[in-house]
């Protein structure tokens, strides 16, 4: 059974994919790392040391959330889209 947590950040996720509002690399960046340590913990991997621009970027946000668990990062996730999203719809 899931958690409301987790139906919330499910929720979250549909509307931030859906959503036609252009955000800032800043804030993609952060929506997801968060996404990614709330799916997967602090389970990372890099691609054999050889890794595009953007994925270095996308890498470091997400370590940067390491100390996260992931329901706070499912929490920073929602309050992202709440925050930029939702509030511009």
């Amino acid at each position: 059974m899931k958690s409301d947590l987790d139906k919330e950040f499910e929720s979250a996720f549909i509307k931030a994919s859906s959503s036609p509002i252009k955000l800032p690399s800043d804030v993609m960046l952060k929506l997801y790392a968060y996404y990614k340590q709330g799916t997967s913990g602090s389970n990372y991997k890099s691609a054999n040391g050889n890794i595009e621009l953007i994925n270095a970027f996308k890498l470091n946000a997400w370590l940067q959330l390491t100390k996260l668990s992931e329901n706070e990062a499912k929490q920073g996730y929602i309050d992202i889209v709440n925050k930029h999203i939702l509030k511009k719809q």
